[in-house]
């Protein structure tokens, strides 16, 4: 268990002074270890990012439901000034992306910290004492540093550095997530407006259908039953109209907690109905996917902790520093302090030799975080590329579904003409009248509700993809 021990009373049979070519032998043997198969994890990532030749579906250019178009922001997805300045707005005063921007300055000034190290470090000082009813004033300087034999610090810097860049892709991917979030509770708001037209608009058919039926109902003409059921349908309305207004007055509120308004007060966006929203066209997935910030955030993780990885090994490996330090005495604070040129000058050699296993377990687990790493890329990269994969095909399935909509809601309209002429006439019953009118607006609401699956989905292909915001 302790074969590796050497018990300190057999120091005499050390050698007495390690020569140059002992520690060029301890270098190459540490030096091996610091060449961890983490070195080809980065090399990994671009490979697998590389494998991704195409897309699962191709984008349908022709028609007019389905333009495409090549865009390089997310806001340029829809055409509405009052939206542009809601993003903005909220991209000023969000929580949320202040403290990822928050979290961007703290890494760069640790990243400042670390590159600190490759400098000397000079300290200096200054006393007063009496000896023997004299006053005495003595100055000293210290000067410090650590050479960077193996880059050790350097490799610290450069992890930093990583570091910044990590946070500040997490920042942009924090933008562009809050971006999409404003557009998607505008594109909800709109629809939830257009539903509650819908239901008002149904309601007024069924208050029209109660009128005719108790009216009727007083003639002799119609039954109790028939009254009753056209109350209830109406009823339903109703309740169907409270509960749509309520959804309508919280999304206003989801979508003031996201632009990070504190007042009720929120811009009315002037839209009576769902607007245009571009199918943004998906370039070749190398370039789409390297412009994703969260999968550059995860391949610069990759790197840091390969950096770090480094550091622990080089660990193993000796050090060296040099000080030096220069002190001075007067008999007043004016004399000419440090004038002499005397200076003291050391020289500082260490090399671990037992430290019960700590610096290479240290090692070890900065190799397997860098793992982790590799890993966690290559997940995040499998789920964008099903990312952009769901949204190109939703787009293919929603276009089709809302033109079966569209056309089954034009029959349904046609169909709802006749039994009501129909009623009039009494060759249809109440049931079979107000079944088709239902069944007529319940698919003018699905093909309103396909209409906005489609541009939400948009919206989604965009983030997918990579689409920023303009700064």
């Amino acid at each position: 268990m302790y074969s590796n021990f050497r018990d300190p009373n057999r120091s005499a049979k050390w050698p007495k002074r390690l020569t140059l070519a002992s520690w060029v032998s301890v270098v190459a043997l540490s030096a091996g270890c610091a060449q961890f198969g983490d070195q080809t994890l980065v090399d990994d990532a671009s490979a697998d990012q590389q494998q991704v030749q195409s897309w699962q579906y191709e984008q349908n250019t022709d028609g007019d439901n389905a333009p495409v178009e090549s865009v390089s922001y997310l806001t340029d997805l829809v055409h509405n000034p009052a939206l542009i300045d809601l993003v903005i707005e909220g991209l000023n005063n969000s929580p949320d992306l202040k403290q990822t921007a928050l979290a961007l300055k703290i890494v760069y000034r640790q990243s400042t910290s670390a590159n600190a190290d490759r400098l000397p470090e000079v300290s200096a000082g200054f006393s007063a004492n009496v000896q023997d009813q004299a006053d005495v004033y003595t100055t000293s300087v210290n000067v410090s540093w650590e050479l960077d034999l193996w880059g050790k610090i350097n490799d610290g810097v450069l992890a930093a550095e990583a570091d910044v860049t990590v946070a500040a892709a997490n920042l942009e991917a924090a933008r562009n997530t809050l971006a999409a979030n404003i557009m998607r509770g505008w594109l909800n708001q709109v629809l939830q407006t257009n539903r509650i037209a819908i239901e008002t608009e149904r309601l007024k058919v069924l208050e029209r259908n109660e009128t005719v039926i108790r009216q009727r109902y007083h003639k002799g003409l119609g039954t109790l039953e028939d009254l009753d059921t056209a109350r209830s349908s109406s009823a339903q309305s109703r309740s169907r109209l409270v509960g749509y207004r309520e959804t309508l007055a919280q999304q206003e509120r989801a979508l003031r907690q996201i632009v990070g308004k504190l007042d009720a007060n929120i811009p009315t966006l002037e839209q009576s109905a769902l607007p245009s929203v571009i199918q943004p066209l998906a370039g070749l997935p190398e370039q789409t996917l390297a412009g994703r910030p969260d999968l550059q955030a995860a391949y610069h993780t990759i790197s840091a902790s390969q950096y770090r990885t480094s550091v622990a090994y080089k660990s193993l490996l000796p050090s060296f520093s040099l000080s030096a330090g220069l002190i001075d005495s007067g008999s007043s604070p004016g004399a000419d302090l440090l004038s002499s040129s005397a200076w003291n000058l050391l020289g500082n050699l260490t090399q671990p030799l037992f430290q019960g296993g700590r610096l290479k377990a240290q090692a070890e687990i900065a190799g397997f975080e860098a793992e982790q790493a590799y890993w966690a890329y290559r997940q995040n990269l499998l789920t964008a590329v099903r990312e952009v994969n769901d949204a190109l095909g939703l787009e293919v399935s929603l276009t089709a579904q809302e033109q079966h909509l569209s056309d089954a809601y034009k029959s349904a309209l046609r169909s709802a003409t006749t039994y009501e002429n129909r009623y009039r006439n009494g060759l249809a019953n109440i049931i079979d009248l107000l079944t088709v009118q239902q069944r007529t607006f319940d698919l003018q609401e699905a093909y309103l509700q396909a209409t906005y699956d489609r541009l939400m989905n948009r919206v989604d292909l965009g983030l997918s993809l990579g689409l920023g915001i303009k700064t």
